[in-house]
């Protein structure tokens, strides 16, 4: 497999990643309960976790810089740190009802 044909394999799975986090974020706030809308919101996170993976894979496979990859985890990080802050208000929530 070419180093092309590497970087188009990788960039739709950080694509699918990234999309799946707003699409089960926006899922389960749509959702009537908070149990379900809270298992929607751990697999948001899962994904988030899967996109960390992506890009250490890509900078494995030098298609990025140190420099881009500490951007792009800081990112991640910030996603994941407002979703535990979303799923822990969702559990208070839930367990105030």
């Amino acid at each position: 497999m070419g180093s092309r044909s590497k970087k188009f394999g990788m960039t739709s799975q950080i694509r699918r990643a990234a999309v799946s986090i707003a699409a089960n974020i926006a899922e389960g706030c749509g959702r009537r309960g908070n149990g379900e809308s809270q298992r929607f919101l751990g697999i948001a996170g899962g994904s988030a976790s899967e996109l960390e993976y992506h890009f250490a894979l890509v900078h494995d496979l030098r298609f990025v810089t140190d420099t881009t990859l500490s951007h792009l985890n800081a990112s991640v990080g910030e996603i994941k740190r407002m979703l535990a802050s979303l799923i822990r208000k969702v559990e208070a929530e839930r367990l105030a009802s």
